[in-house]
């Protein structure tokens, strides 16, 4: 199937051949739908805190940030392309009228609220143009060219997180800024030391630099800490081949093989590389004003407080099975933890192992990555959700399930998918470390079976692009994996140019 000049080229991009036979061979054989049990709800799956055990938690975590070793991770590789897809409509449509109800005609009647409209003034004003009276006179091309193109902000050629996002006193915020603030609350060692990590793209290395030290100054001073931060790219190996309909490799017109990225599956990778002793995640759009971030300090807090009360637990219990002090009911005590606070199941038999086989199952479920997810009321937003799913090794367990996994076909499987109370908004908090400190190899937890394959246009002809299992879906599935209600003001994610005009992102 392959030629030299192939084998050359899959060699450069650090992949080995077995891996792109499998590649092929999911291709061929698709992947397999993931079966939903029921979705998960509060009692079963999900758990909420009273005011009093919100106080413990974060009391817990607290009294512990200052010694443990704290990174906010932030996949931040996104374009922002995506966010002004109606203003690139408008704008293909040169003769079309602008329709008082529709969201760009919106966008321009509020324009001049938006955090980055001083900014595109004066770029403007430097060209000779007023934005102003080209607002009036309802000339709206020109100032589309301005937001978009090099001339101008160049925001179609910019990441997510170098958009301006928020505007205080008139001085704007791009959301790389706002992660930066939010982290030295709740990410700060007692060296004062704050770390941060964006995955980022290669192109956009630069840009992420000269904004981050432009201000990191401003904000060390301001709240009294250092800013330790870090990048790191989707590595070339991770992408995945692409095939033609008949699942033969696709070739572009000079007959080199194509690769496509793998999707955020890809980013576990960068995560297994972190060295911490909590890894926080969120994505980079996902972020508030000051004046809506206590919420989001308070239940960081709580998420990272639960995390750490039941990785003690944990840890505990399989220090305890590593120096052999464990008997019958030593093991039954464990079984009550983990089906209580874990919502795990054993086997109607397992009383009957032996006491070695009992400890050595107890072993291996607890020798886990953990992650903590706030989970928030569904409200219509779209995004996966808690479901409880059969594996398959026909075992039950919690998972992130989005819609792609789902086959909808099957009206069972469509009831319990739109049935779902709750919805997932990235809200993570990880521990990636063993007992004894060492760090997991992540992919011995992922599911293989819930990759996704999609199909592309290249010109005139159809391409079948496979991605990595979701690095909150299957990439996680095999973690212990716990559900916290948070409330939806934690999630206000922008999407589209318009959502920085709803009010939770206005001064």
């Amino acid at each position: 199937m392959f030629t030299p000049n192939d084998l050359e080229q899959i060699g450069k991009k650090g992949i080995d051949l077995p891996l792109i036979e499998k590649q092929i061979t999911h291709f061929i054989r698709g992947f397999p739908f993931i079966r939903l049990i029921r979705p998960a709800v509060l009692g079963d799956g999900i758990v909420s805190f009273d005011e009093k055990e919100q106080t413990y938690y974060i009391e817990i975590f607290e009294s512990r940030l200052l010694t443990m070793q704290v990174v906010k991770f932030v996949p931040a590789s996104g374009a922002a392309s995506r966010m002004f897809k109606s203003l690139f409509e408008f704008k293909e449509r040169l003769s079309a009228e602008l329709k008082t109800e529709s969201s760009v005609a919106y966008f321009f009647s509020h324009i001049k609220e938006i955090a980055f409209y001083d900014d595109l003034r004066q770029k403007m004003k430097r060209d000779g143009m007023d934005l102003d009276s080209l607002l009036e006179k309802r000339i709206y091309h020109d100032i589309i060219d301005y937001i978009l193109s090099d001339k101008g902000l160049n925001y179609a050629s910019l990441p997510k997180g170098l958009i301006k996002f928020h505007r205080y006193q008139g001085r704007p915020r791009t959301s790389v800024e706002e992660h930066m603030v939010e982290a030295a609350e709740y990410a700060r060692d007692g060296a004062g030391r704050v770390r941060l990590h964006f995955t980022i793209s290669p192109e956009h290395r630069e840009k992420f630099f000269e904004c981050i030290s432009e201000v990191k100054s401003i904000y060390e001073k301001k709240f009294g800490v250092i800013y330790d931060i870090s990048f790191s790219v989707q590595n070339p190996g991770s992408d995945i081949i692409a095939v033609d309909e008949n699942n033969q490799p696709f070739r572009s017109i000079d007959g080199a093989l194509m690769f496509r990225p793998g999707g955020h599956g890809a980013l576990l990778e960068n995560l297994g590389a972190i060295d911490a002793d909590l890894v926080f995640i969120k994505n980079i759009d996902n972020i508030v004003p000051d004046r809506l971030k206590p919420t989001t300090f308070k239940y960081k807090k709580l998420l990272g407080g639960y995390l750490l009360s039941i990785r003690d637990r944990v840890n505990y219990y399989l220090n305890r099975i590593k120096e052999d002090s464990v008997d019958y009911s030593g093991i039954e005590e464990m079984v009550v933890f983990a089906t209580k606070n874990l919502w795990q199941s054993f086997p109607l038999n397992y009383q009957t192992w032996s006491l070695e086989d009992q400890k050595n199952a107890m072993f291996k479920f607890f020798n886990r990555p953990i992650r903590v997810c706030g989970m928030v009321k569904n409200e219509g937003e779209p995004g996966g959700g808690p479901f409880w799913v059969t594996g398959t090794d026909g075992k039950e367990s919690l998972q992130i399930v989005e819609s792609s996994q789902v086959n909808l076909k099957d009206e069972e499987q469509n009831a319990i998918f739109t049935g779902s109370t709750h919805f997932n908004p990235v809200d993570l908090v990880c521990s990636t470390k063993d007992f004894t400190g060492k760090r997991f190899n992540l992919q011995e937890f992922v599911d293989e079976n819930t990759g996704f394959i999609s199909l592309k246009s290249n010109g005139s002809r159809t391409v079948k692009a496979q991605e990595l299992p979701g690095l909150w879906n299957g990439s996680m599935a095999g973690w212990i994996t716990l559900f916290v209600e948070v409330p939806i003001i934690t999630f206000n994610p922008v999407k589209t140019v318009n959502d920085l005009l709803r009010a939770e992102h206005l001064e």
